[in-house]
């Protein structure tokens, strides 16, 4: 087993990754080659999630993930939980809303995520993304206008089916700390998070029971951001969230 190597050599960055059997450099980022520099409305990224068929009009989306065997959903142990992909607008430029885990966390220290947490019974999804957004970070209800999902998706860190729920917040976020479960709140540009500097594509081999490629190995997706690094299922759901934002107009109009 060894270290996974630095995708980004020379940046810092507080957590740990995990060892591997062997790591290979990955591929280049999906959105390669298309017009990186138009941004959807909030009405076109809209129509974008419908299109996927991640509209909030039609009822919880279904889990489509590269882990075999996840109808073990109904397992007791397993947690359902949900998260805010929160975009605003600053002097024409999308940002998107992180957050870093707190140190004394048991699980997932340092790690940076999305607003959210597990949902409470009864609760669906978007409410629970939209009160954790709130009771993690002080983003209050009645700025955010809720779109739609993206695929929700299973971890095997944690045994959580996370349901990420995307939202645009009216005006700049003024972010007021949960120190108890957070330990920074932020936000990063999305040009930035497309720049192909800031992405890192690796193959990892290890013992997963994920769903995997011919050889063994599966992708892992990272991302530079200001004094940490965004990977693991934070990192899924942001390459599906920056695939959607650059859809070509026509794709999703078919």
């Amino acid at each position: 087993m060894s270290v996974v190597p630095q995708p980004f050599p020379g940046h810092d960055y507080p957590q740990r990754l995990p060892e591997v059997d062997n790591v290979q450099e990955g591929g280049p980022p999906p959105w390669q080659g298309r017009d990186l520099h138009h941004r959807p409305t909030r009405e076109q990224l809209r129509q974008r999630l419908a299109s996927r068929g991640l509209s909030l009009d039609v009822g919880m989306p279904e889990i489509d993930d590269t882990i075999e065997g996840v109808a073990r959903l109904d397992a007791p142990e397993t947690r359902i939980s949900a998260v805010l992909a929160c975009l605003y607008e600053d002097d024409g430029e999308l940002h998107l809303v992180f957050t870093r885990r707190a140190a004394h966390l048991r699980h997932h220290r340092h790690e940076v995520s999305l607003p959210g947490g597990r949902c409470e019974p009864g609760e669906i999804p978007l409410d629970t993304a939209v009160r954790e957004a709130f009771e993690e970070i002080g983003l209050e209800r009645d700025t955010l206008s809720p779109l739609g999902f993206l695929t929700p998706i299973y971890t095997l860190a944690s045994s959580s089916a996370i349901w990420p729920v995307v939202a645009f917040a009216s005006g700049v976020p003024e972010f007021r700390i949960d120190t108890s479960e957070v330990d920074r709140a932020f936000s990063v540009p999305i040009g930035d998070l497309l720049h192909p500097d800031n992405f890192a594509e690796q193959r990892w081999w290890r013992e997963s029971p994920r769903r995997k490629e011919s050889d063994g190995a599966f992708r892992v997706h990272f991302y530079r951001v200001p004094g940490d690094l965004v990977w693991g299922a934070t990192a899924r759901i942001v390459t599906e969230l920056l695939t959607v934002i650059t859809e070509p107009i026509e794709d999703f109009r078919r």
